[in-house]
């Protein structure tokens, strides 16, 4: 079990990350023309997680609440793991 706990942590923390860097990302809107790989594999990584709760959210204006409630939904996870663990 200390090993799911572990891989939940890492994938946790990683996918944090991702999702903080698209924000970012985002915020400063750099390769906006789609040709930096970087921004290319947040997009990758983060869009399967974000979209889903993209549809399910109502919608907001400008503002995108997705990054928020998949933070939220990851730390929960997290927290069921260690519970269960």
């Amino acid at each position: 079990m200390d090993t799911l706990v572990l891989f939940v942590d890492i994938l946790v923390y990683a996918l944090t990350v991702a999702i903080f860097a698209r924000v970012l990302v985002s915020w400063i809107a750099v390769g906006s023309g789609g040709n930096n790989p970087l921004v290319a594999f947040i997009y990758q990584v983060t869009e399967p997680i974000l979209a889903p709760i993209r549809r399910i959210l109502p919608r907001t204006g400008a503002i995108d609440l997705s990054p928020m409630v998949a933070l939220v939904l990851l730390w929960l996870l997290q927290r069921l793991v260690r519970l269960v663990a």
